[in-house]
Formats: C-alpha cells, sequence, structure tokens
C-alpha cells in the first residue's frame, strides 16, 4: 500500500501572502492554496518567491560560468569557422537529445553553412544505443570532420573519444549526465554536474546545455548571426520538460520563458506536433503527454529518429504533415507495445518475493528494447523501488547482449547502484533517476544478485513502498476552475516541482461506469482501461465529474466512503475541470463495515457504517484501520486475479498468524473464500447469503484478537 505525507497547514506570513495576491487580484481564491503548497516546498524568501512566479524577476545566468571549458569551445568553433572545417553535431535519439540537436543545428548554422560544413549524427536506439561509437567516428572521418560536438551525450565515452583523437578529429562534450572520475581528453566538456547542487546551472538538462553554449556564440560574436538566439527557446522548453531533470533555477526560467515561445512558434512541425495532440503550447502536459512522447516513439519503434529533427527545424509545411504523421503512428505502435510488455512485467513480477527483492530485475529474449525505459518506470512507480527490463533477444548486432533500461524512485541513486556492478556491464550511461545498459547474457544472474545485494547493504527494504506527497486538503466544491488557475502559478511542473496532489476526505462516488477510450490509427486500434465517476462529498453533493486510468469500475464500492488522492486538471477533449484519482483508501470515517450482499469480482459489495458498534468494536482507529486495510487489500487480489506470498500478505496486512487466520474465517461470512497453495494465497468470491449476526459476531471476534495482538506488541516492545 502507498504511504501518504500530508502537508501540514502553515501559518503563511502576510508579506508571503501580500506578495502571491499580486498574482491571483483577480482569483476568488485569493492565493492561499498556492500560498501554503509554496510555503511547504520551501519557497520562503521573497526574491525566490517573486523568480519563482514570475520568470520576469529573474537574472539567468551567464553561458560562461562555465568558465575555461566554455571559453575553449568558443575559441575552437571560431577557429573552426575561420578555417572552414566540417563539423558534425552528435546528438541523441531521445526528445532531450533530439531537441539539442535541433538547437546545435540552428544555432551553429547561424555560424556554419548547414550541409556543407555543419552536419548532425542521431545514434540508432535499437543498434547503437546512446553516446558516441568507433564505427560512427570512422565515418566521419571519412566524411572529412574534423569536430564533433556532442549534446546530451559524450561524458563517460572515454575509449570512443580517444579513438577520435587518434583519428585528428577533436571532441567539444556538451552533457548533463553523470561525469566520470578523470576528465576526458577533449577540448572542451561544459556539464553542469561540475557544479555544487545549488548552482542555477546544475539541473540543466542537454537541450539547456546545447543552448548555453549556442548563448555563449552570439555574445562572443553578437554581429555574425541572424536569428535571435530566443527563437530557440520553444525547442529548449520542449527538451527540459520532456527530460528527468529538476525544473530550478535556470532550467525553470527557461522553461518559463520557452513554453510563452512555443504559444506562439513560427516552427510548422511543432505546430503539426500540437494538433496531433490537441494542445496550444501553453501547459507543460502538452510537451510531457503530446510533443515529447511523439518524439521519443520514432527511435522506440523504428530506431533512427534523424528525420525528427528536420520536423523541429523544417520550414516547409507539406514536409512538417508528413513528417508528423510519422511520429503519429509510431507513438500509435509504441502504445501498443507498451502495453504488451507492461503485462508481461506485471506477470513476472508477481513471481518475485518483493520481501526479500531491493532491485526489481526482468529479463526477456522478447522485448523490444524501444520502451522498457517507460515499462521499467511504470514498474518502479508502483512497486517503489528501482526496477530493470532486459532484453534478452538475439539479433544479428545483438552480440549475445542483454539491452535495457532502468529507472529508480525518490532517494535511491541509481547511476551509482548501477556503477557498483560495472565489472559485470559492456556499457552503460545516465543520472541519478535513469540509466541505460548492455550486459553479457551470462552477466544477468550476477548482475541481479550484486545489484540488489549492494541497496540491501544501504537501506532496509521492508521499509521500501510506494510514497505519495500531498500538498493540499481540498473539499469538492472547492474543487473549481478558479482553483485551477490559482495552482497554474506553480507551472511548469516537473521534477523538483511535481503537479499538485490534493487529499479528499470522506467523499463518495456515483455514476461510476467503465468508459471505452480508444486510439486508431489506419488498422491499428489501442483500447484503455479508465473509469469515469462522479466525486462528492457534504459539501457538493451532486458531484463533479472525473476519471480514474487504469483501474475498473469494480474497484470503486457503492454506498462507501473514501479518501481519495487527486490531481486536479482541465480535460481539453471534454473542455471540463476534472479530479483523477492518483490513490484510494476506505475513508476513517467508516467506522464499521456492513455487508448486504455478497462480494463478486464484478463487484457487488455494499458496505455500510454501523455507528451503534463503533465504541465496541473500534475503539481506536489503529484496530479499525488495519482491519479495513486488510478488507481492501483481499478485494484489490480478487479484482485483479493476482496471488500474493503468504508471508507478505502478512507482512501486508500486518497481522500475526492467529489474527490472520480469524480474519479469512470472518471474511467467510462476506463470501470470500481462500486457497494456500506453495506458500501463495489465492482469494475468490461466491454469492452467498450474508447472516449478520454472525457476521458481527465473528467480526467482534477477530477485533478482539487484533486488540490482542496489538497489546502484546506494545508489551513486547517496552
Amino acid at each position: 500500500m502507498n504511504q501518504w505525507n500530508i502537508a501540514p497547514i502553515y501559518d503563511i506570513p502576510k508579506w508571503f501572502q501580500d506578495i502571491v495576491q499580486e498574482y491571483t487580484k483577480n482569483i476568488p481564491t485569493k492565493g492561499d492554496f498556492v500560498s501554503q503548497l509554496l510555503w511547504h516546498r520551501g519557497i520562503r524568501e521573497e526574491k525566490e518567491l517573486q523568480t519563482f512566479l514570475d520568470s520576469r524577476n529573474y537574472k539567468p545566468t551567464s553561458p560562461f560560468d562555465f568558465g575555461q571549458e566554455m571559453k575553449r569551445a568558443v575559441i575552437r568553433l571560431n577557429q573552426a569557422r575561420e578555417e572552414r572545417e566540417k563539423i558534425c553535431i552528435w546528438g541523441d535519439f531521445d526528445a532531450d537529445g533530439i531537441t539539442s540537436t535541433s538547437v546545435l543545428w540552428e544555432g551553429l548554422g547561424q555560424f556554419f553553412a548547414q550541409d556543407l560544413q555543419l552536419s548532425y549524427h542521431i545514434p540508432n536506439r535499437l543498434k547503437e544505443s546512446h553516446g558516441l561509437n568507433c564505427e560512427g567516428i570512422d565515418t566521419l572521418a571519412q566524411e572529412g570532420v574534423t569536430l564533433i560536438v556532442t549534446c546530451d551525450t559524450g561524458s563517460t565515452n572515454l575509449k570512443e573519444i580517444d579513438y577520435a583523437n587518434e583519428l585528428g578529429i577533436d571532441i567539444i562534450v556538451t552533457d548533463h549526465h553523470t561525469l566520470p572520475d578523470d576528465r576526458p581528453q577533449v577540448v572542451s566538456i561544459i556539464n553542469p554536474r561540475y557544479f555544487k547542487n545549488t548552482h542555477p546551472l546544475y539541473h540543466l538538462s542537454g537541450v539547456a546545455v546545447a543552448y548555453k553554449l549556442v548563448e555563449a556564440l552570439y555574445e562572443a560574436f553578437p554581429d555574425i548571426p541572424i536569428q535571435p538566439v530566443e527563437d530557440l527557446l520553444d525547442l529548449v522548453a520542449i527538451g527540459l520538460i520532456a527530460d528527468l531533470v529538476e525544473l530550478k533555477g535556470d532550467c525553470r526560467y527557461l522553461a518559463q520563458e520557452g513554453i510563452k515561445k512555443l504559444q506562439n512558434t513560427n516552427r510548422c512541425g511543432v505546430k503539426q506536433l500540437l494538433q496531433l495532440c490537441k494542445g496550444n503550447g501553453d501547459r507543460p502536459m502538452d510537451i510531457s503527454f503530446g510533443i515529447a512522447p511523439r518524439i521519443n516513439a520514432v527511435s522506440r519503434i523504428h530506431g533512427d529518429a534523424s528525420f525528427c529533427v528536420k520536423l523541429l527545424t523544417t520550414k516547409n509545411l507539406k514536409e512538417a504533415i508528413t513528417l508528423a504523421n510519422q511520429t503519429e503512428e509510431a507513438n500509435l505502435n509504441r502504445k501498443e507495445l507498451q502495453q504488451t510488455v507492461l503485462k508481461q512485467a506485471h506477470k513476472k513480477v508477481a513471481d518475485l518475493d518483493l520481501s526479500t527483492t531491493a532491485v526489481i530485475v526482468l529479463e526477456d529474449n522478447q522485448w523490444e528494447t524501444g520502451v522498457l525505459g517507460l515499462v521499467a518506470s511504470a514498474i518502479s512507480q508502483e512497486y517503489g523501488r528501482p526496477s530493470i527490463l532486459l532484453s534478452t533477444m538475439k539479433t544479428s548486432d545483438s552480440n549475445n547482449l542483454a539491452r535495457g533500461s532502468a529507472r529508480s524512485v525518490s532517494g535511491i541513486n541509481l547511476y551509482d547502484l548501477i556503477f557498483s556492478q560495472k565489472h559485470l556491464l559492456s556499457g552503460f550511461g545516465g543520472h541519478p533517476f535513469a540509466a541505460g545498459m548492455a550486459l553479457p547474457i551470462e552477466n544477468v544472474p550476477l548482475f541481479r544478485d550484486g545489484i540488489n545485494q549492494k541497496l540491501k547493504q544501504k537501506l532496509d527494504i521492508t521499509k521500501l513502498q510506494p510514497i505519495i506527497d500531498i500538498d493540499l486538503t481540498v473539499t469538492v466544491s472547492q474543487l473549481t476552475q478558479e482553483l485551477f488557475k490559482e495552482l497554474k502559478l506553480i507551472e511548469p511542473c516537473g521534477m523538483g516541482n511535481s503537479a499538485p496532489k490534493y487529499l479528499v476526505k470522506n467523499c463518495w462516488f456515483t455514476d461510476v461506469r467503465n468508459k471505452n477510450i480508444s486510439s486508431k490509427k489506419k488498422n491499428k486500434t489501442i483500447k484503455y482501461l479508465v473509469t469515469s465517476f462522479k466525486l462528492c462529498d457534504s459539501s457538493k453533493p451532486d458531484g463533479i465529474f472525473g476519471s480514474w486510468w487504469g483501474h475498473s469500475s469494480s474497484e470503486i464500492l457503492s454506498n462507501q466512503n473514501y479518501d481519495v488522492v487527486i490531481e486536479f486538471d482541465y480535460n481539453k477533449f471534454n473542455k471540463q475541470y476534472e479530479p483523477r484519482i492518483v490513490d484510494i483508501k476506505t475513508s476513517d470515517s467508516q467506522l464499521n463495515l456492513n455487508v448486504s450482499e455478497s462480494p463478486t469480482v464484478k463487484n457487488n459489495i455494499v458496505l455500510k457504517a454501523n455507528n451503534n458498534n463503533s465504541e465496541t468494536l473500534f475503539n481506536k482507529d489503529f484496530h479499525k484501520q488495519k482491519w479495513i486495510n486488510f478488507l481492501g487489500i483481499v478485494k484489490y487480489l480478487i479484482n485483479h486475479q493476482q496471488s500474493i506470498d503468504i508471508k507478505i500478505f502478512q507482512e501486508k496486512v500486518v497481522m500475526g498468524d492467529r489474527t490472520l487466520e480469524y480474519s479469512l474465517k470472518t471474511i467467510e461470512n462476506l463470501g470470500f473464500i481462500h486457497t494456500i497453495e506453495n506458500n501463495n494465497i489465492y482469494f475468490s468470491s461466491r454469492k452467498t447469503t450474508i447472516n449478520e449476526k454472525e457476521y458481527l459476531k465473528n467480526l467482534q471476534k477477530t477485533i478482539a484478537i487484533i486488540k490482542e495482538e496489538y497489546l502484546q506488541t506494545l508489551f513486547l516492545n517496552k
């Protein structure tokens, strides 16, 4: 079960509220909610608040804060310009890498003739993986290239850099990934990881570092470029928001300015992408759920994403339409493939003993590598621990290697974990939250054991569970357009500044139904599981419409009160503001459970509060919540048709053997049947006539045993 961290209510200083209210003058909510949220997130100084709320108050950091590394890069590029050398931009295939390449293609294109002096290379995701490679360097040497400028890659490619030097090719690295122990033998390495983590440039992504290089050239040679450097900011915003970087300091400033530019972009390719995702560019959601997935899908499905640079930089509308449609088709294929791999990954996780698993490492010889990062992200979020997915598919160029992606959870440095097993790897790269790797297939078992042992040495894995940080507690009546507009002040959201999460307590649902949502392109149809509902509470009994993606209507009980964590957003398809469920638990106000009809997998269960028995059965919230959690987990397992190791189940429900035995007997009165096979417990449901007196009698005995176990625990721990 997820752990909820609920923000306290603060006594906000008047000066702070006054500043916020300057930006919320026309909103009836008067900025009270956003003041609480910002204060809780640590923004408590006047200057910091002013610059956070309005990018016009922020002074961007000079590109020459990179010091000698930036100066060396500018000098070498000017030398190449004067001597008419051939330069190649070596990019990467994800959205940050594609936008980085596009920024350098246009930015350096103000100083070098495109296609004559300046070219670019995007590695094939399915064949080359991230970073420099010797085969590609050979090709560039044959073409007469004497200078390579990397973007969003290159910091750890020491062998490849040495090889390029042997061929007489200089290298300028622009990157933001983890640094090697020793500085590589390059002309310049521009990487914000050299700064302290409090520096305003520290969190720059690849595209932002590339922009800083272009900015430095513009400052050094202001009379040469024709296009304003600010025209690149829409591309910068796309890459920044798409990548896993914290939107702090210059990152936030560049994202804010870039989104302004995106709303009025002159790029016909970007306009086509916005049309396809039905966005207008004013929200970071248009990037993170619209533009970025479409760019990323191309390399995930086809491997070669070079045409995406052309899509982002072309001035030919006909070409832009054609290329944008290709990204749309790739994205639909990506969704289908991702759904398939995710289902398979869930089945593999079900076979693991999570009580002894610190890092989830899954492998399959049928998996395409292109979607493994997306699935690893979903698995890590669901199970609250780092997850690594590897494809052991044998192809003509696989070299008997397993290739894959890794994603982490808050507080665990994934890069360091993988680095600890570098002796088993043939290559890897990334940062604390995400990484890619390759290793000999025969090393996978050793890698799995080694990385698990390493993390177990650092922390108690029994405490690993997904954590949801809740910003504000609200009522349904407060979920309005005004609240949405007020909280829009904190955008753009991303790492370090997540979308607000709200807690609605003691609410209920009406009009709950499964909704048919699908994407269709040519002969392909991708279906999505989504539940629509009306969310109600005492402040608004008629409720407001909302949705729960990836979940069935059978998971919401009628006549049952809940505490619900939601995000609140604008549905551009329905043109309404709606809550979207993040997590749900039985409400603390449910004092007793009275079942009037037996449960089935399709959910015909009705639970009622029985205040008459509240004192005798639940005189402590602890005992009440333990029973409610027990029922909730049982129902979840039935709905998902999943089994669970009985020891893990006991840990989840926090029950000893005797308490569990009586609890299982009690729910038999409700139609919940269990079987135990090979240490796994399975639950099913059957229709039965409920004997209310018998049920309450058994429940009372079970609660007494829960209390007894609780008191014994207290005594033993004294």
